[in-house]
């Protein structure tokens, strides 16, 4: 698996395949960065269920200023810490170690606020739903936030909770991307 663009393209990332993450498939990444391109340059960027980092990375690699990969595993957030120093954004990358959900409420407690959030939690486990319903308040989330949800095309999450909206959704494979910004927005 490689970084697609950006500063960071073509660069591979840390081998990933025994550790049983199921990483973003390139052509699915390359799609959402393809739909999110205006909104990345100097984003602050929240990658909830980070696994290998690969989301967060291309973000990085395309010029968002900062990103904090959260995750639960400590084998995921490992490869994450490895990726960010061998892709050397070290000084722009943060890996926590944390169930994501419980990370939100943290996050808000310490008046953290992101531009764009990534949710890609292990299919069939309804993680999408609870985690925009914690996401809801918008608490963590900037005035002209983009929150983006990978889900399995058999699994569903909710068109509105909050303020958040539901204003697109992209169906790749077995992939489906969510799109969520604040309600009214378009």
């Amino acid at each position: 698996m490689r970084i697609i663009g950006g500063s960071r393209r073509g660069r591979k990332l840390v081998d990933w395949e025994e550790t049983g993450i199921r990483p973003m498939r390139d052509f699915v990444r390359s799609a959402l960065f393809s739909i999110l391109d205006d909104f990345i340059p100097e984003a602050v960027f929240l990658d909830l269920f980070s696994g290998t980092g690969s989301v967060g990375l291309e973000a990085l690699s395309r010029g968002a200023a900062s990103c904090l990969f959260v995750d639960r595993s400590p084998g995921s957030c490992g490869i994450a810490r490895r990726n960010l120093e061998a892709l050397d954004f070290l000084t722009e990358g943060r890996v926590m170690e944390s169930d994501a959900i419980d990370m939100v409420g943290e996050l808000a407690r310490r008046g953290r606020r992101f531009d764009i959030v990534f949710v890609g939690p292990p299919y069939y486990h309804e993680l999408v739903p609870a985690t925009l319903s914690a996401l809801a308040d918008g608490r963590i989330l900037s005035a002209d936030f983009v929150v983006v949800a990978e889900i399995h095309h058999t699994e569903t999450a909710q068109e509105s909770v909050g303020i958040l909206q539901r204003v697109d959704i992209r169906r790749y494979g077995d992939n489906q991307l969510l799109f969520y910004r604040r309600r009214g927005d378009d």
